[in-house]
C-alpha cells in the first residue's frame, strides 16, 4: 500500500462534522505563545471547501471591526481542536465569495 493512502486511512478515523458552504461554524483553533498553548475561538461563515482527504481544505470569512477576515483552514490540520456548527445556512452557489467584498 502507497504511503497515501495509509495518510488517507488515519485521517478517516479522525471525526469531522458534516458542514456545508453557507453553514455558520465555530473553529477553536491551538494557538501557541512561548511556552504555552491556549484555545481561541474564529467564528465566521464557511465560503469555500476544496479537496479531499488530507488534501482538504475550507475557508471561513467573518466581519471584525468593520474589517472582513478571511482564514484558509487544512480540514484535518492538527492545530485545530474542533469544529462545530452554530447554524445551518442555505447556500445557491458552491462558493461564496462575493461575501469577502461585503462591507
Amino acid at each position: 500500500m502507497s504511503r497515501m493512502k495509509l495518510i488517507n486511512q488515519e485521517l478517516k478515523t479522525k471525526k469531522m462534522p458534516d458542514f456545508k458552504v453557507g453553514d455558520t461554524l465555530k473553529v477553536h483553533i491551538r494557538v501557541k505563545e512561548g511556552d504555552k498553548t491556549r484555545l481561541q475561538l474564529f467564528e465566521g461563515i464557511c465560503i469555500r471547501k476544496k479537496g479531499r482527504g488530507a488534501n482538504a481544505s475550507f475557508s471561513v470569512a467573518k466581519e471584525s471591526y468593520g474589517d472582513i477576515v478571511e482564514k484558509i483552514f487544512p480540514l484535518y490540520s492538527p492545530i485545530i481542536e474542533k469544529i462545530a456548527v452554530s447554524s445551518k445556512g442555505k447556500a445557491r452557489r458552491a462558493n461564496l465569495y462575493h461575501l469577502k467584498n461585503k462591507k
